[in-house]
């Protein structure tokens, strides 16, 4: 279950890894914290690149952690993201953006749906779903046709 002490927690580490970001052409650093299935929490934070494409988003950074060490199902992420040298006040909601929602959307876990929260401040956030921000989404069961036409 997904306490608000957990949530919290993931709002704090969220934070926490946004000190890793590497972002020297936005200036927009974003810190991820993203919680498994298995209860265990994998930190991001957004790498940029001079050939911007190459850039790589906090939340992105976190589920690759996550799956590249064989965890392979998401219950929740927090995400925060401010302008460098930003105060509290100044601070936005950081949502994922499209490409990290359908990265997330691989990894759903059985019930279907992955917690989304959003912070300004460690007490101020919101909280979402992945199904609300990727409605009718893509997903690995849409290539289940694959595996069928390759049965017969």
């Amino acid at each position: 279950m997904l306490t608000n002490e957990i949530k919290a927690d993931l709002v704090k580490k969220a934070f926490d890894a946004r000190n890793g970001s590497y972002s020297p052409y936005s200036r927009f650093q974003v810190g991820a914290a993203l919680l498994t299935s298995g209860g265990e929490i994998f930190l991001g934070a957004n790498i940029e690149n001079a050939s911007y494409g190459a850039t790589i988003c906090a939340e992105r950074t976190a589920a690759v952690k996550a799956a590249s060490s064989g965890k392979r199902e998401f219950i929740a992420i927090a995400v925060v993201g401010s302008q460098e040298g930003s105060t509290n006040d100044e601070m936005a909601y950081a949502y994922p953006c499209g490409i990290c929602r359908q990265f997330l959307r691989e990894f759903l876990p059985p019930s279907g749906d992955i917690v989304i929260l959003v912070a300004k401040t460690p007490d101020q956030f919101l909280e979402t779903t992945l199904n609300a921000l990727l409605p009718h989404s893509f997903g690995p069961s849409d290539l289940d046709y694959l595996h069928r036409s390759s049965e017969s």
